[in-house]
């Protein structure tokens, strides 16, 4: 990247540097979770995106189920915080990741603007083409852990 663009980007940020926050949401049907192909990259993921200023973090978990794959869900509880710089590179900003339990409470699945699919996947059947930027097999497993046993902590880095 340019220097010059680069100074651009940081001179148009006004008061503190603060990590971003990606919201991410784990949604179970019949013990199996569900995953979103995105467009962009081909790769699956957990339904998710950037929170919006002004929603609560369980809201934007919960609006992004909606519009990436068609189901309405309540976020019921945190799975785990992980610091997305040191699982990857966001080349220039700082993020933090939150993964949400959800429960379903409605809908059908439905591709979108960002989508071309969104599938429930049993444990042994998640595919290996992850879109690895949003969503760390390591995530898969906590959400995992996190639904098969209640009394599992929140996962934190």
């Amino acid at each position: 990247m340019d220097a010059s663009d680069l100074c651009a980007i940081f001179q148009a940020q006004v008061g503190y540097a603060t990590p971003r926050i990606d919201v991410r949401a784990a949604v179970f049907q019949d013990g199996k979770l569900l995953l979103v192909q995105e467009r962009s990259d081909g790769g699956w993921t957990l339904p998710g995106g950037w929170a919006d200023v002004g929603d609560t973090p369980s809201q934007s978990a919960e609006r992004e189920v909606w519009e990436e794959a068609g189901f309405r869900v309540k976020a019921r509880r945190l799975i785990g915080v992980y610091d997305a710089n040191r699982h990857g590179s966001l080349a220039l900003f700082h993020a933090y990741k939150l993964l949400f339990l959800c429960d379903l409470l409605s809908g059908e699945a439905r591709p979108s603007e960002e989508t071309i699919h969104a599938v429930f996947f049993a444990q042994d059947e998640i595919p290996q083409t992850l879109s690895v930027e949003r969503t760390k097999p390591q995530q898969i497993v906590d959400a995992f852990a996190v639904y098969l046993d209640d009394h599992q902590g929140t996962f934190f880095d």
